[in-house]
């Protein structure tokens, strides 16, 4: 049931080097390719990185601007440490060999919507496939450079697209994490 693979899929941020087959991740993209989006536009992009040390650099981009000044009281876990845990960190993608990148057209009002179907459809998928995922932030700034902007010209990004978020795929390195539990006061049922 598709509600068992929601409960078991965690954010994994430590991996092992072992890529993911070509295969699997054709699946996971398709996946990310139905999902939900506004009006049925299909406006976002995916972009796939199946090379272990392009998406090793791609994760210190991600890494170069992070302010840690603007944590107030952030801890995430200590099984599986955030770089808002780590400050030692320095990979924004924990060492995973995929990333899958999302873009998102500027100033379209459900890009950041569309953006999250789609990372949410590709880790439900890697989980069912028993592949490790975790969804990571800072896309405007990882493309930022000199060196992220030529990348999204090699990959053909239009100039009005913005990389909103990332995920990253591999295989745990370690134990699966305990699954936190559920705060009883975030469901309320109106009738």
């Amino acid at each position: 049931m598709l509600i068992d693979i929601i409960k078991k899929r965690h954010s994994i941020r430590k991996y092992t080097d072992k890529q993911i087959s070509r295969s699997d991740l054709e699946t996971i993209l398709e996946a990310g390719n139905y999902a939900p989006n506004a009006g049925g536009g299909q406006r976002s992009i995916i972009v796939a990185v199946h090379n272990a040390e392009l998406t090793q650099k791609l994760g210190i981009m991600n890494m170069s601007a992070f302010d840690r000044s603007q944590l107030i009281g952030s801890y995430v876990s200590k099984e599986q440490p955030s770089v808002i845990d780590d400050p030692k960190i320095k990979n924004g993608f924990y060492g995973a060999p995929t990333v899958v990148c999302i873009f998102g057209q500027n100033n379209f009002l459900f890009r950041d919507a569309d953006a999250f179907c789609i990372a949410e459809n590709i880790v439900l998928q890697a989980a069912e496939l028993d592949i490790s995922s975790c969804i990571v932030s800072r896309g405007a700034e990882t493309f930022a450079s000199d060196v992220g902007k030529q990348l999204l010209k090699e990959w053909d990004i239009p100039e009005n697209y913005g990389c909103i978020c990332f995920v990253v795929l591999g295989y745990i390195d370690g134990e699966i994490p305990q699954t936190k539990p559920r705060r009883k006061d975030r469901i309320r049922i109106v009738e």
